[in-house]
């Protein structure tokens, strides 16, 4: 794939004419999207840092999710999306952020909950929104459509800078 027509290459070209910086706070996805930004080259200037807050204690420690957030939504729901995309932003001082949490599967998924489902919030300077997504496939491909849909849902905020 010429990298030069990927999201995050799209999206750090953006990065870098708008004079933004990004950060990054995944937990179903396990630092994918951190990985594809740091493989285009100048991301460095852009990209602040990010955390893979897989367990609950790490969302709350470092990102600063609210525990009764953690109790009354679960792990994998749009407040708790939201609270981890403005903590990566507090954090690692990125004017936006983006943030993930879903079920990769193959175990994990409820009725309400299945496997697949995913929730990504952006938070920039004036706004965080959220994003329910219900991917389809193995455990690589929904990290992997995670990934697409999180770095397009970013370039889409920034891009209205």
């Amino acid at each position: 794939m010429d990298l030069e027509k990927t999201p995050e290459h799209e999206l750090v070209t953006r990065c870098l004419s708008a004079g933004v910086t990004i950060a990054v706070a995944e937990s179903c996805s396990g630092g994918l999207i951190a990985h594809r930004i740091t493989n285009v080259p100048g991301a460095s200037d852009v990209f602040r840092g990010g955390a893979v807050a897989y367990a609950n204690e790490v969302k709350t420690q470092l990102l600063g999710v609210p525990t009764d957030t953690l109790a009354v939504h679960g792990a994998v729901s749009e407040p708790v999306a939201l609270a981890m995309a403005r903590g990566a932003r507090r954090v690692f001082k990125g004017e936006y952020s983006v943030a993930v949490t879903g079920i990769a599967g193959p175990s994990g998924g409820t009725a309400e909950k299945p496997v697949g489902t995913v929730y990504i919030a952006v938070a920039g300077p004036l706004e965080a929104r959220a994003r329910l997504c219900c991917f389809e496939g193995d455990r690589a491909a929904v990290k992997a459509q995670t990934a697409d849909a999180a770095l397009a849902f970013l370039l889409e905020r920034v891009e209205a800078v």
